[in-house]
Formats: C-alpha cells, structure tokens, sequence
C-alpha cells in the first residue's frame, strides 16, 4: 500500500545527474578560461624568467663594475645596492646599454680591429669556435635586414608525410646538387626549438613547400618561442603587400 511519501531511492539518480552536471559546467568553464588564458599568459610567463635568468648574472657584475663608495650611496629612501638588487628588469637594462654600447664601438676602425682579434683567440679554442661561429653567423643573419639568406618563412612535410615543420627558404639547388636532383628542388633550412642554431639543411620539391606570409623575423620568433609567439595575419597581409609593391618598383 502506498503511503505517498516520495522514494529516497527516486531521489539518487536525479541528484547524480545534478552532481554530474554541475561539474561538467565547471570543468567546461575552466577549460574555456584556461584557453582563453594561455596565449597572454605563457608569453608573460617566459618573458619572467628570461629577465629573472639575466638579472641573476648580470647584477653581480653589476655590483662588481660600480665602486663601494657609490653602491652605498643613499638616495634618501634607498642605497644604490639596494636598488640594484631589488629592482626587476634592471640587469637587462645594464645588458642592453652594454651591448648597445659595444656595438657603437665595433662600428669604428679600433672596435673593429678589437673584435676581430678577439675573434681570432677564441677561433683558436675548439669548444668556443664550435659554440661562437654558429651563434654569430644567425645573429648576423637576423640582424642584417637586407640579407638574403633567409628569404622566405615556408612549411616543408617533415620528417614524414603528414607532418610539417617550419623553415626557412635558402636558395634553389645548385652546382653538384642540382646535376644529382634537378633544378626544381629548393634549400630549406628547417631549425630545431627553442635554439635555432641548429638544424636540418634538406632539399625538397618546388611544388611540395608552401611559402607562408609571415617574415623571417616573425618565422625566427614562432621558432624559438615553440609556437606560443603567432603572427597575426594582418600584418603578413601587409607585409606581402608591402614586399610586392617594392618588387613592382624594382620590375618598374
């Protein structure tokens, strides 16, 4: 005989489903947040522990460079030690200006004499000339705007069908290579992540690389951040442009 008193037993079911539901909201919630937070985060992120890693080297030197009566100086409400100590960003500040600095005097006869003595001693130790030549030869590449090393940022199937890799468009084949493989076949660059002074040189055909919008410069920056560092489209859209109206020029 019923007595009208509600089930407990009709009760568990629905109050799962709410307990199931509730959570699923939640975890959707914090999935949407967690995408939508990654991108202004992760780059913050990095950039804190770059300056943190520079200022933990560069602000013993710092102390070091600067005279005892000086870092004990008072500035009424702190000693210049303490400035230099407690202030983030500072020892790349320091690095910034000195290398800054030095290549103000590297562009003079004396500065350029000096460097390339200095090049010459450490060419002379095997593990630094293993270490100096490949990094200044990509500083200079990246450096020089009107390098043609580089000349364009392309997708390559790499290192097997169905996955692409990020290079750099070298020079189409020539001398020994293009007798062995054709003309058709173009030098890719493809650089390892996050340091790309290393890599892979590899021909592949004219008809299998893409050739993406995006400069060098934002190329070398998607590289060595994995991914995290995305041009927008809009500015390879006005880069294009912008190169296609200088080869117009030049056609003219």
């Amino acid at each position: 005989m019923s007595t009208g008193k509600p089930n407990s037993d009709d009760k568990q079911p629905n109050d799962k489903k709410a307990s199931v539901g509730f959570f699923g909201w939640l975890r959707a919630r914090f999935f949407a947040g967690l995408v939508i937070a990654t991108p202004i985060v992760v780059p913050i992120f990095i950039i804190v522990l770059i300056i943190g890693w520079i200022d933990e080297r560069v602000k013993p030197i710092l102390r070091s460079a600067i005279p005892p009566r000086v870092r004990d100086m008072d500035l009424g409400f702190v000693t210049i030690d303490t400035l230099i100590g407690y202030t983030p960003g500072i020892g790349v500040l320091f690095a910034v200006i000195a290398l800054t600095f030095l290549g103000a005097i590297a562009a003079n006869l004396i500065g350029r004499s000096v460097i390339r003595t200095g090049e010459r001693i450490v060419e002379k130790v095997p593990i630094l000339r293993t270490l100096y030549t490949p990094i200044r030869q990509l500083v200079e590449i990246f450096s020089d705007q009107d390098s043609s090393s580089f000349k364009d940022v392309v997708l390559v199937e790499y290192p097997k069908e169905g996955t692409w890799a990020v290079g750099f468009l070298t020079s189409r084949a020539k001398s020994e290579v293009a007798d062995r493989l054709g003309r058709n076949y173009l030098g890719i660059f493809v650089p390892t992540t996050p340091n790309p002074t290393s890599g892979f040189l590899i021909y592949v055909p004219e008809e299998k690389v893409k050739i993406l919008d995006m400069s060098v410069e934002d190329g070398a920056k998607l590289i060595v951040s994995a991914g995290v560092v995305m041009p927008s489209r809009d500015d390879a859209e006005k880069l294009k442009s912008t190169d296609e109206a200088k080869e117009d020029q030049t056609l003219a």
